[in-house]
C-alpha cells in the first residue's frame, strides 16, 4: 500500500523556522513526483512546493520562494520542506501527496491537489506573530 506519514509541525514565532518530513513507501520513491500543500482554515488547499526525482525538478509558490526549500532523502524515501522567516500566514496544515511522474508537465508546474493521486495526513504550523 503507498503510505504518506508527514511530520514536523508545531508552534513557532514569526520569523523562526520549521522542517516539515514526509516519509513514503509502498511506491518506487524515484517514479513519483511529492508535492507539499498547505490548507488554512476555510480556505482550499494550495500547492506549496514540488520535487521530482525523475528529472530534478522543483516547484514553488510565489509566496514560499526564497523562504522554503524542499529536498529528499533517496535512501529514507523522505522530502522534505525546511522552512524559514516563518510568517503569520504561513499557519496552516501542511499536507504531503504523491503523483507519478514530474512535478512540471512541460508548459505549467502540479500545484491543484486533483492532479496527486495519493495524500499523507497534515501536521499542523502555527505560526504567531
Amino acid at each position: 500500500d503507498v503510505q504518506l506519514q508527514a511530520s514536523g509541525g508545531g508552534l513557532v514565532q514569526a520569523g523562526g523556522s520549521l522542517r516539515l518530513s514526509c516519509a513514503a513507501s509502498g511506491f518506487t520513491f524515484d517514479d513519483y513526483a511529492i508535492g507539499w500543500f498547505h490548507q488554512a482554515p476555510g480556505e482550499d488547499r494550495e500547492g506549496v512546493s514540488c520535487i521530482s526525482k525523475s528529472d530534478g525538478i522543483t516547484y514553488y509558490a510565489d509566496s514560499v520562494k526564497g523562504r522554503f526549500t524542499i529536498s529528499s532523502d533517496n535512501a529514507k524515501n523522505t522530502v522534505y520542506l525546511q522552512m524559514n522567516s516563518l510568517k503569520p500566514e504561513d499557519t496552516a496544515g501542511y499536507y504531503c501527496a504523491a503523483k507519478r511522474g514530474s512535478c512540471y508537465s512541460g508548459s505549467y508546474y502540479y500545484d491543484i491537489p486533483d492532479e496527486y493521486d495519493y495524500w499523507g495526513q497534515g501536521t499542523l504550523v502555527t505560526v504567531s506573530s
